[in-house]
């Protein structure tokens, strides 16, 4: 028998907005928390992104608050929701506003890289609802621009990606402000320790619902890596998209400074192509973004910022110009393709320094992803190539992909067959450009020499 919400018990207010979106049936995810959440129960929700976390944890929320009746008090906050980036909280708001049009709830959210005097102007009328980076927040409190001691509700959306960008200490100064009678919700796509102990800290004897192995990508994704020299990297991504015009690609970088190069690169070429990173504002990044999601541009170039919460159904390709460092963003970054039932590609280049991450990623996987091209870095290769961050903007003194000048790369077969021969060194579609770096180079043929400089993305 198929649930609807009406079944759930949602309000007649909610029901009558939810007519007007195109939200129909609920997902398993909603079916199995909404009436945990309505019965007041704290809970622990472990789906993929794309799975409509946000209505899971937002209708019933909506629903309790719509009960009260009256409007919040100044400066004072009914319902909280912490997410980890500027987008993923634009995003929940954007939602929560569409499920209380023509109500009385007020939504709020804060983040970094917007006015803060503005926040703090708009907090002073009390919210039903704050959706905020915990950053931003803390400073809010700081200044006494908000408080929290009339917040009976909490969520940690993306609760793992929180702890992996460093928020616990963060998390555990808002906690402080928020009174011990509450419910308590986190949602999370991955299980590991952390999370659990994060989860017997602020929970209270809390529901679990699951609609997917943790790190489990979605079955309609097609995968594959193809093994190419890190110089070789633009003119691959290059041909990929010439050979796709028209259809949405994310393509994902490792750092803010390589990913704005690549993007302008693609611009050179042609490609309607803009990047989204930790060092554009907060109003560049909603434009960017703004105009990937209505078809202005057709190449989106991130850091991980975006691989979590964004939906942007029209997305085709995911592209991993670089591994990630963390094997669960792989699984994130791929989930921005093959969205609301459409079908996606997900395709991974691994430079010879980057066969630690591959592994640790079908590792994940449990599962070794389809060779498109080349096969696996040999050990001596792989041990001779300079580690991401090192040589950047330098062609490397050993030649590509760090063997010896004048010597053959030695490439171990691909996985999964015994006694096969050597494959053949990996050949990018097309050209085949001098090895090293994709970074341009000055007009006289020297390396523009820059200081490296990690800062979260």
């Amino acid at each position: 028998m198929t649930t609807t919400f009406a079944d759930l018990g949602l309000s007649p207010k909610i029901l009558k907005t939810l007519e007007k979106t195109t939200l129909k049936m609920p997902t398993p995810i909603q079916v199995q928390a909404i009436p945990h959440i309505m019965a007041g129960k704290d809970l622990m929700g472990l789906a993929q992104t794309g799975t409509g976390k946000t209505a899971a944890f937002g209708l019933p929320l909506l629903h309790r608050i719509l009960d009260l009746g009256h409007p919040p008090a100044p400066k004072t906050v009914r319902a909280l929701i912490l997410a980890p980036t500027r987008e993923l909280v634009s995003q929940i708001n954007d939602n929560l506003e569409v499920f209380t049009k023509g109500t009385a709830v007020k939504i709020a959210m804060v983040v970094g890289g917007a006015s803060l005097f503005k926040q703090a102007e708009r907090l002073k009328r009390g919210a039903d609802v704050l959706v905020a980076t915990p950053g931003r927040l803390i400073d809010l409190l700081e200044r006494g621009d908000v408080t929290l001691s009339a917040t009976g509700y909490l969520v940690l959306d993306e609760a793992d990606h929180m702890l992996d960008m460093g928020f616990i200490h963060s998390l555990r100064k808002i906690a402080k402000h928020i009174p011990l009678k509450r419910q308590t919700l986190l949602f999370s796509a991955t299980m590991p320790k952390d999370i659990e102990e994060l989860a017997e800290t602020y929970l209270h004897n809390p529901v679990k619902v699951q609609v997917a192995p943790p790190g489990k990508p979605v079955e309609r994704i097609v995968q594959g890596v193809h093994y190419i020299p890190n110089g070789d990297k633009a003119n691959l991504l290059r041909e990929y998209l010439t050979k796709h015009p028209g259809e949405q690609a994310l393509v994902f970088g490792r750092t803010k400074h390589g990913s704005e190069k690549l993007m302008k690169l693609l611009v050179t070429w042609g490609f309607k192509a803009g990047s989204i990173h930790g060092n554009k504002s907060q109003s560049q990044r909603d434009r960017t973004l703004t105009e990937f999601r209505n078809g202005a541009l057709d190449v989106l170039v991130a850091t991980d910022v975006a691989a979590r919460g964004i939906d942007i159904p029209g997305v085709r390709f995911v592209y991993n110009f670089d591994m990630p460092n963390v094997p669960d963003n792989y699984v994130h970054r791929i989930g921005r393709t093959a969205r609301a039932g459409a079908e996606g590609t997900a395709i991974a280049f691994c430079a010879p320094a980057e066969m630690g991450e591959l592994q640790a990623v079908e590792k994940l996987l449990k599962k070794a992803i389809p060779v498109l091209g080349g096969a696996p870095w040999a050990a001596d290769i792989v041990a001779a190539a300079p580690k991401p961050g090192q040589n950047r903007g330098q062609r490397p003194t050993q030649g590509r992909g760090g063997q010896k000048p004048g010597s053959q790369p030695v490439q171990r077969a691909a996985p999964g067959k015994p006694g096969a021969k050597p494959a053949a060194k990996a050949k990018p579609m097309g050209s085949k450009p001098a090895g090293g770096s994709f970074a341009p180079r000055r007009a006289d043929g020297a390396a523009k020499p820059r200081t490296q400089q990690r800062r979260p993305a």
